[in-house]
């Protein structure tokens, strides 16, 4: 594609050879073309001028320009592309700061070296659009269904030919072992664009879950009207998926449109992917509904929810728990997927002998604690008491609805609990003194004695100290560790606070230090408040599966 200013039509003719055959605007590829001859121009009449090249669209004639730029007297830099407004005065008759002077130039004739850099310019120009042409086709497709044909493989990532791109199908990205021949046909989803120097890169997945949320909305109308959502999609690629539905229309039943008659449509999906069996689940607000729902075919007898935690605990029949959990535990993995939740799975005996085991102890707790005989403990066990502070500090009435005891024994058991939990107190408080306890972290509204004798003990011993914890640091969370949740214990979990009251001490102790104005207590109050309404959990409904 040299470039000579012998034929000059040629310049037109080669502008939209390009542009057809790289399918982007001739324009472009003129203006790649102008730049270029500027910059050999530049080269033979000097680098300082403002060498411009304007070529007629209809001709392919190239005129050269020389511009030069009226500047303010003082802000001249480079004198053979600016003037000042007395220098201007002899070209144009009343000159201002920003007028612009444009003396023609002869056109160049390019050599052989000037016309190589002038492609190579031309080239570089051409292939950025291309580039940007890619970018702007495939970024809106991020998130669809594409179809292509194989080109080539390299490490076991497959190159796709998407029709005006390239693609790419990285080894992780395929379901199980498949492969793939030149050629051959393929579908996958489009899981990223990014645009990059070397050119827009498409990747490719076929294991996504959203892949297969895409081919039910593609062999389900339903799907694609809006009538049925798909909530929540768990897969294990090639083997096993579950999918939850809901219908917004009450006359359609979201899991039968998914099945299609006689399994029509979900075959089809399945025989995209490879055989994957795939459970299509109703979807449900209710957590505990749904889990029922997505442990199936598993029965469930019981199901315990800890929402703080995000954990919920199932209760399923001794016979039922290799079912529940599934082969190498894919079923109650997909389930927690689906959810969203840290599922931890039981079968009744098991939860018989921890429920035996807790009884046990808090009748253990109020024999050693308050001097009773075994069955008045187990008696109070039974009425839903767990600890002395219940004990000490419940209403009377409370204590005398409880069948054998009357009033001088109520108050005899709450004497009893006072003692015990003054005693263990000053114990805790002289304990965390030893340590090197002050008396601004002791005297701290909200931390009881026991308290701050763990703070002491993990080196927390003043109020600075103090306002300098997380607020995780003090209550536990969870952090996700590659894909699986993990607990972090908190200083003060034994105590049952929260996160929300632990981040509300430490604010509080920042504003009695004076770290923080008093207004940012109310703002983490109603972020956290704004948080907690707008968290929301994917979770199924209804016991109904449908497998293929």
């Amino acid at each position: 594609m040299a470039i000579t200013s012998a034929n000059q039509l040629e310049l037109l003719q080669t502008a939209e050879a390009v542009a057809r055959e790289k399918m982007i605007d001739p324009e472009l590829v003129i203006e790649a073309m102008e730049d270029s001859l500027a910059r050999a121009a530049k080269s033979r009449y000097g680098a300082e001028m403002d060498i411009r090249v304007k070529i007629d669209r209809r001709t392919g004639n190239a005129t050269f320009t020389r511009i030069r730029t009226v500047v303010e007297d003082d802000a001249v830099e480079n004198y053979q592309a600016e003037l000042t407004v007395e220098q201007a005065r002899p070209y144009l008759a009343d000159p201002k700061v920003g007028d612009e002077i444009v003396d023609e130039v002869p056109p160049v004739e390019l050599g052989r070296i000037a016309a190589q850099s002038a492609k190579q310019v031309i080239l570089q120009r051409v292939r950025e659009a291309e580039r940007d042409r890619q970018y702007e086709e495939f970024k809106d497709r991020a998130g669809t269904i594409i179809n292509g044909i194989v080109k080539r493989e390299e490490y076991g990532n497959i190159i796709v030919d998407v029709g005006r791109g390239e693609a790419i199908l990285r080894r992780n990205e395929k379901i199980g072992r498949e492969s793939y021949r030149p050629n051959d046909r393929i579908r996958a989803y489009v899981k990223d664009v990014r645009r990059e120097t070397r050119g827009p890169q498409i990747f490719l997945s076929r294991t996504d879950p959203q892949f297969m949320a895409e081919l039910f909305k593609m062999e389900v109308p339903e799907i694609y009207d809006g009538i049925i959502e798909i909530k929540a999609v768990a897969r294990d690629p090639g083997s096993r998926a579950k999918i939850a539905v809901i219908s917004h229309d009450n006359s359609i039943d979201p899991v039968g449109a998914c099945v299609g008659m006689r399994g029509s449509r979900v075959q089809a999906v399945v025989g995209e992917l490879q055989g994957e069996k795939i459970d299509i689940i109703p979807w449900n607000e209710d957590h505990a509904t749904f889990l029922v729902n997505a442990l199936q075919p598993a029965e469930v007898a019981k199901v315990v929810f800890d929402e703080e935690a995000g954990k919920i605990e199932v209760v399923v029949p001794d016979e039922q728990l290799s079912l529940a959990i599934g082969r190498r535990g894919q079923n109650v993995r997909l389930a927690s997927q689906l959810t969203g939740l840290d599922i931890d799975i039981l079968t009744e005996e098991e939860e018989s002998k921890r429920r035996q085991a807790e009884f046990n102890a808090r009748t253990a707790l109020f024999m050693d604690a308050l001097d009773l005989d075994e069955f008045f403990a187990q008696l109070l066990v039974a009425e839903g008491f767990t600890n002395l502070e219940e004990v000490a500090y419940i209403e009377q009435d409370e204590l005398l609805s409880i069948d054998g005891v009357d009033e001088g024994t109520a108050q005899e058991l709450q004497a009893r609990a006072r003692d015990v939990l003054e005693a263990r107190n000053k114990a805790a408080l002289d304990n965390a003194r030893a340590l090197g306890a002050e008396d601004s972290l002791i005297e701290f509204e909200g931390l009881t004695p026991q308290m701050v004798e763990a703070l002491a003990k993990d080196g927390i011993k003043t109020l600075e100290d103090f306002a300098t914890c997380a607020d995780w640091e003090l209550a536990g969370g969870w952090t996700t560790v590659n894909g699986q949740r993990v607990k972090d214990d908190g200083l003060l979990e034994p105590f049952d606070i929260s996160l929300e009251e632990a981040q509300t001490m430490v604010m509080t102790a920042r504003i009695l230090l004076g770290w923080v104005d008093p207004a940012e207590l109310e703002t983490a109050e109603e972020e956290t408040e704004a948080g907690d309404a707008a968290e929301v959990v994917e979770v199924g409904e209804d016991n109904t599966e449908a497998g293929a």
